[in-house]
């Protein structure tokens, strides 16, 4: 920009395919040169695609809801050899104000080195630029490729009671199979974790967060809307993993059959969403008739992924995990 002070980073485009966060990650990291390869390896390689959340009410904010975002999303990142930090909190903190103003000036400081920002709306998009004179963010979130304002006092203000912003740094190089191993690591996490966001109960996750979605759909109390949208999301992510074993399986011994697991899982799935999510005037519906054999469909899917777990266990326990198994000195788990 030349009249008025400020940036706008070009050759950013986010585009809507996986979750939300995925998408904005993808769109800055390849517009900065940091990520080389399709969006399915990053989601993939970061762990962000074996997240799944469901609320007891199938709302559709579960898809977002898979945890506390500054733990999720470090250990994501780290994965593929990316500095990163975060800002956030409640808008309703009395320190609102004055962690907002930091935000600005991290956000301004990151775009002035070329390096867009991951920005909380809802749901997650990308801060492409800012102009000083008239006091806004230009903002991208996905689903088309206008461009929103967001003025520098409404910065984190939005429907929700959470305001979030991640930031992206320099990289280092990480060997191609630690960083699968340790995705394989992160999805067991996510697996094994029944609740990320206690002490609210509502909103299971991993293996559990089946369990809520079947449950939900037997009993006929749900949110349609958020229906559609976890069990999309959900196939959307299973497509991914898929697409990503079949990249890596040569990598580490037994993935073969992890990848051969989810293949089956995923076309599985795809088939019977066909039947209970038909396409109607452009969107798409659930078809309550179907929801006995969608439901017996979703269970078998669960075994399927509880031997994928099993397997990715296994092959886990064949190698050091150094992250895990070392008490840092000054660690969360020491006495202070």
């Amino acid at each position: 920009m030349n009249r008025r002070a400020g940036v706008i980073i070009n050759g950013i485009q986010m585009k809507r395919e996986s979750k939300s966060f995925t998408d904005a990650l993808y769109a800055i990291l390849t517009a900065a040169g940091l990520f080389h390869g399709p969006k399915f390896m990053l989601s993939g390689l970061s762990g962000m695609a074996f997240k799944f959340s469901v609320h007891e009410k199938l709302f559709p904010f579960s898809v977002t809801a898979y945890g506390q975002w500054g733990k999720e999303h470090e250990p994501a990142i780290d994965n593929l050899g990316i500095l990163t930090g975060n800002s956030g909190g409640r808008t309703r903190h009395d320190s609102f104000a004055v962690y907002q103003q930091a935000a600005i000036d991290s956000v301004k400081q990151s775009l002035n080195l070329g390096l867009a920002c991951i920005y909380w709306i809802p749901e997650f998009g990308v801060i492409h630029g800012y102009d000083e004179e008239d006091r806004v963010f230009y903002v991208q979130e996905g689903s088309s490729s206008e461009t929103r304002y967001v003025l520098y006092d409404n910065f984190g203000l939005n429907i929700t009671p959470f305001w979030y912003c991640q930031f992206i740094g320099d990289k280092v190089d990480i060997p191609l199979r630690d960083a699968v191993l340790e995705s394989l690591r992160l999805a067991l996490e996510d697996w094994e974790t029944p609740y990320k966001t206690l002490p609210d109960q509502s909103i299971a996750s991993g293996r559990l967060a089946y369990s809520f979605l079947i449950r939900a759909l037997q009993q006929g109390e749900f949110d349609s809307g958020g229906a559609v949208y976890i069990l999309e999301s959900y196939l959307t992510a299973r497509s991914e993993i898929r697409s990503y074993l079949q990249e890596v399986k040569s990598v580490l011994p037994g993935l073969n059959e992890v990848h051969s697991i989810y293949a089956e899982l995923e076309e599985m799935v795809r088939g019977q969403l066909k039947a209970a999510l038909p396409l109607i005037k452009s969107s798409r519906a659930v078809v309550h008739q179907q929801l006995p054999s969608l439901c017996t469909t979703l269970q078998q899917a669960f075994e399927l992924e509880e031997r994928a777990m099993q397997q990715i266990r296994l092959i886990s326990g064949r190698y050091p995990d150094l992250k895990r198994s070392i008490l840092p000195r000054w660690g969360a788990h020491t006495a202070r």
